[in-house]
């Protein structure tokens, strides 16, 4: 069972000068009908470069909205078109890439602000009932010049709106270009004028200039104007490069004749498909009276004041009125209290449309699955419930079956057979058929409550979710670890609202039953809830983030991480089950030996897995001196006293910790990662949660893959058992000593600087400031020293914590902190100055905005306040190192794309990154994951990635 969802909308600033479209008459002079074919990837770049930022109250970023609905409201109350459509690019990846890898290689991504109105302009486009166009593995271009070419051929009249060089080379009788930045037409005498050709040259001509913002190559030396010159003269580009040898000029030709397959590959790069497989037909495009209400309503909705005024001025003349529709409101959680929910069971196809159209008309909705497993990898769809406004939610069952009355709780057979579907429910194929088309619409925002399980039961069904919210991390991002982010806690924290239980609905102990077997009447009230809920918190968490500075945050790192990953979650990662099952074997048979020898040193045997009677005879029957009592009042067993008293010359807690560690690796990794292959792959697949660290770190579980040891013998056995497929290989980059960078660049420690500037040791450089020892010839011992300095008081450590660390007296680990001090004495000022800000405000920063909290920091326990202390020193460096790497991982799949590799993204592990690559990419891979992760962040300092390729993942490392 995944947790609940929610929903949004939201505002902006007010419009200044767009006037509303007048009324338009059918063309009554007879002459052809016009198509207008906007470019839309066109026009929101020139949206977005043309006006300053501009954000709603909710923190979106909205100026590439602002203006694409002012070019496209002009355009339609100017223009004399039947039919109209706006094309966009549906990925920067197309065909191209197959016959040059590196086509657009060198564009740099879309600005991050730029990013999150993608989804919001084809919701625009939508919302002014405009058909919005696009195809995978295509361009726009491909797109208009098909469009166009189909158009021609009916004798229609073709108007491509935008200025787009490319598109210059479909310009002919029936088809113009219409610039909207500069309001001009251009036909062939403004194509010759541009290319020195008419329009069906230039494709000749720019296959040999090139174009080096697409990164088409061309010709090198000559550019359009030697182009122009050699198409007049040869006619076209064949003739031109069989009669190379005839130019006289010695360079030209010799250029020529050696570039010639670069000039032919060229062309096939500049050249425009017209010949696309399209769903939409023109017919599709013929203009018709808008929907009022819901054009007005996303207008509303950017606070696109303005532009409502005046549209709602120009109906008024024409006696159309629009009444604001309700909708919900900051206070829709207030809303949602005081009146009684209304949830509805959709049972049939029609009750089914009528939600995806009202999902369609408001541009988004709260989306929450129910399954039959945690596990999103192998779960079956029960339902789908969702939400529009607080307080309306529905429940859709596609899986629910028939079960028995069971021990107390009647959970609603109705008599039928055991497993047998119940009546009353939408087959689960048409269902997911008719949801299809609204979870992939561009335009309709989902919003979910961990959304990502969500879109990972969708992925088993082949649909790919999108574009997504989130009010887990909503949450996440604005209180951090303050509290828990859970759909029930949040509930009650900020609706004042208890949700219907699992339990309540499944029941507990042996009157468990799987959530497929609740009555659809019980599961409507909890699942719709979910989705009811979601909507509410959405509307209170969401309008917050420009409130309290935290879009950056939201917008260019956790949101965007969400599907990466969910595709590295999909992926999983390979193990070799052999390895797995001769390393448990291994670990059993030395833990039996380690427990015979424990049982000499004790003199009898125990349960050494036990507390208890480890402690009685450690404590009881040896007399070794125990330090604290747990909670049964019985002396402790941790780790730490075991650690303590091996430190002191005991054998046995020394082997005893050896018998935990073997205990442990045998239990949670290599008996566990052998039940964790899921049957269906033959791959481990782990689960990442974004919203558990307070430093937003993430977390793996299911298995959990961060915390199998690297520095052990026995920790690198079982990372080998992570191989790659045949014919591929793991590659490794990880992030070099990053929170000591991050330390000299927050704190501004000169001397750490220089040391990271020049590449040196800067532990070795660390020892000979504290030890006074020169570089040159130091002992390993006292680097090492150094180096447990250097980590440690990135966590804040204390000298008794350094003293056991480094197994010396308190007074020596509190000189050589003392010491540290002196030498880098800014770092004391970081520390000093980051817990005075702590404890004034609850929590730290990270560099790029993202708070920690740090509860406890005025606990008048001491202990309690020194912990967070520690917490807090820590939390913007490993925060900041968190935040980079996600960062780094958002921008991961694009830069893998535009390099034409075929590499994916299997895991991260704290600094790490692991791909899997066919093994003749692996060194591409490596070099384009080190400059993505290099260039994720820009410090006073480098930051260095170490990179490795092997075919597992422990020689990777």
């Amino acid at each position: 069972m995944a947790e609940a969802k929610t929903a949004r909308k939201a505002k902006t600033k007010p419009d200044t000068s767009e006037q509303a479209p007048a009324p338009r008459k059918p063309r009554a002079d007879g002459k052809p009908d016009h198509v207008f074919l906007v470019d839309g990837s066109g026009y929101i770049f020139r949206a977005f470069h043309a006006l300053p930022p501009m954000t709603r109250p909710d923190g979106t970023p909205v100026n590439a909205v602002y203006g694409f609905t002012q070019m496209l409201l002009k355009l339609v109350a100017d223009s004399d078109a039947e039919y109209l459509a706006v094309i966009f690019d549906s990925a920067r990846r197309n065909f191209r890439n197959e016959i040059f890898a590196d086509y657009k290689a060198n564009r740099d991504e879309p600005p991050d602000e730029l990013k999150p109105q993608f989804g919001l302009i084809r919701e625009a486009t939508r919302a002014f009932s405009l058909p919005s166009v696009e195809k995978e593995g295509f361009e726009a271009d491909d797109l208009i010049a098909t469009y166009a070419r189909k158009a021609a051929a009916e004798g229609k009249e073709v108007i491509i709106v935008s200025s787009d060089k490319d598109l210059m080379q479909l310009v002919g009788p029936h088809v113009r270009m219409l610039d909207p930045i500069k309001n001009r037409m251009i036909g062939p005498d403004e194509v010759a004028e541009r290319f020195g050709v008419p329009p069906d040259k230039v494709v000749d001509v720019q296959a040999l200039a090139g174009d080096s913002t697409d990164n088409v190559p061309g010709v090198p030396g000559i550019g359009v104007k030697t182009a122009a010159e050699l198409i007049n003269t040869y006619g076209d580009l064949d003739t031109l490069l069989a009669r190379a040898g005839e130019i006289k000029q010695p360079k030209r030709r010799e250029t020529l004749m050696t570039n010639a397959d670069k000039a032919r590959m060229s062309r096939e790069l500049v050249r425009l498909r017209d010949d696309v497989e399209m769903t939409e037909t023109l017919e599709d495009f013929a203009l018709k009276e808008p929907d009022h209400a819901r054009m007005l309503a996303f207008l509303r909705e950017q606070n696109f004041k303005s532009i409502v005024a005046r549209i709602e001025s120009r109906l008024a003349e024409d006696g159309i009125v629009v009444h604001e529709p309700e909708t919900a409101t900051p206070d829709a959680g207030e809303a949602a209290k005081a009146n009684a929910p209304s949830y509805e069971l959709v049972q049939d196809e029609k009750a089914l449309a009528r939600w995806i159209e009202d999902a369609a008309k408001a541009g988004y909705v709260a989306v929450d699955t129910e399954t039959t497993s945690l596990d999103a990898m192998r779960a079956e769809l029960v339902g789908v419930s969702l939400s529009i406004v607080p307080g309306k939610a529905c429940y859709i069952p596609v899986g629910h079956v028939a079960r028995r009355a069971q021990g107390t709780l009647d959970f609603g057979g109705d008599g039928e057979a055991a497993g047998k579907p119940l009546p009353g429910q939408i087959a689960r194929d048409r269902a997911l058929a008719a949801l299809k088309p609204m979870l992939e619409d561009p335009g309709i925002l989902k919003i979910g409550h961990n959304i990502k399980y969500d879109m990972q039961v969708f992925a088993r069904y082949r649909i790919a979710v999108a574009p997504i919210d989130d009010t887990m991390l909503l949450s996440y991002v604005l209180e951090g670890g303050a509290h828990g982010h859970g759909l029930d806690e949040l509930a009650k924290l900020h609706l004042g609202h208890a949700n219907i239980t699992y339990d309540e609905v499944t029941g507990t102990g042996r009157d468990r039953i799987n959530f497929a077997e609740v009555a659809l009447e019980r599961a409507r009230d909890y699942a719709a809830e979910d989705a009811d809920v979601t909507m509410a918190l959405h509307n209170v968490l969401k309008r917050r983030l420009v409130e309290e500075r935290m879009v950056t945050v939201y917008e260019t790192m956790e949101r965007p991480l969400v599907p990466v990953l969910a595709a590295m979650e999909r992926a999983g990662v390979k193990v070799d089950r052999t390895v797995l099952e001769e390393l448990s074997r291994d670990f059993a048979s030395r833990m039996a030996e380690l427990e015979k020898e424990i049982h000499r040193l004790a003199g009898r045997e125990f349960a050494v897995g036990s507390p208890k009677q480890l402690g009685e005879v450690l404590f009881d029957e040896m007399g070794l001196a125990g330090t604290r009592k747990g909670k049964s009042g019985a002396m402790s067993t941790s780790a730490d006293i075991l650690e303590d008293l091996a430190a002191q010359g005991h054998d046995l807690p020394a082997r005893v910790l050896d018998w935990r560690q073997l205990q442990k690796l045998k239990s949670t990794y290599t008996d566990a990662l052998i039940a964790e292959i899921n049957p269906e792959t033959g791959r481990v697949h782990t689960s990442y949660s974004q919203a558990v660290a307070s430093t937003g770190r993430l977390s793996s579980n299911d298995p959990n893959l961060q915390n199998i040891p690297v520095r052990t013998e026995e920790g690198r056995k079982i990372r080998r058992a992570f191989v790659a497929e045949k014919g591929w290989r793991f590659v490794s980059c990880d992030y070099s000593q990053i929170e000591l960078r991050l330390l000299a660049h927050v704190a501004d420690i000169k001397e750490l600087k220089a040391a990271f500037t020049d590449g040196k040791d800067i532990h070795a450089i660390t020892a000979s400031e504290v030890f006074g020892v020169p570089v040159a010839g130091m002992d390993r011992d006292v680097r090492d020293r150094a180096k447990a300095i250097n980590f440690g008081i990135i966590y804040g450590i204390s000298p008794f914590g350094l003293a056991r660390q480094l197994r010396i007296p308190q007074g020596e680990a509190k000189r050589l902190i003392d010491s540290y001090f002196e030498h880098y004495p800014g770092i004391r000022d970081y520390t000093e100055r980051t817990k005075a800000f702590a404890r004034k405000n609850g929590y730290v920063t990270t560099m790029f905005g993202r708070r920690c909290y740090t509860p406890g920091i005025n606990d008048k326990n001491r202990a309690m306040a020194s912990f967070s202390e520690r917490a807090a020193i820590n939390a913007p460096l490993q925060g900041a190192a968190a935040d980079i790497i996600k960062r780094a991982m958002v921008r991961m799949g694009d830069a893998i794309a535009h390099a034409g590799l075929k590499a994916r993204m299997l895991l991260q592990v704290h600094d790490e990154l692991v791909f899997e690559a066919p093994s003749g990419e692996a060194e591409k891979t490596a070099s384009v994951a080190k400059r993505v992760m290099e260039d994720a962040a820009h410090l006073s300092v480098p930051l260095v990635v170490d990179s490795a390729a092997a075919d597992n993942w422990a020689d990777a490392h």
